[in-house]
């Protein structure tokens, strides 16, 4: 059984298992999907929100570390399979962004359910800050839109 998020999806894009995402047996290693989703957020930043997540970490020193983690397992997902990718906006707060990821397959069988919270650090000072202007503009024209 399918179970609809209750966070409307605004970014999606394909994504064959490969080889290196896969244990022995040839099914995803479950802690390659937390590989796979930070790629897949670094893409949104970059390509869903217009701006450069290599900027915001290298440029402006702005990070958007992992502070929660929460992963539901719902079906196996073998090398050679194509997967969607799809990621929803849940809450942004003040200096924190809360994810609705998901992978389902060709199907429409849900893989994998992930709810990820980031917040927004100064790579400086390892600390909390605001989620900077252009981010936060970025996001909510972004979820609005779609």
């Amino acid at each position: 059984m399918i179970q609809a998020s209750s966070t409307p999806i605004h970014f999606a894009r394909p994504r064959r298992i490969r080889f290196s995402d896969c244990d022995p047996a040839g099914i995803v290693f479950f802690p390659q999907y937390f590989v796979m989703f930070n790629g897949f957020v670094e893409q949104w930043v970059d390509e869903g929100l217009g701006l450069s997540y290599a900027g915001l970490i290298m440029q402006r020193r702005v990070g958007l570390p992992t502070v929660r983690l929460e992963a539901d397992f719902r079906a196996i997902s073998r090398i050679g399979d194509d997967v969607t990718l799809a990621l929803g906006v849940q809450h942004l707060g003040g200096r924190s962004i809360t994810l609705d990821l998901h992978a389902d397959g060709p199907d429409g069988q849900r893989r994998v359910s992930i709810k990820q919270v980031l917040v927004t650090t100064s790579l400086e000072t390892h600390k909390a800050i605001e989620v900077p202007p252009d981010l936060r503009a970025a996001i909510v024209q972004f979820t609005s839109a779609a």
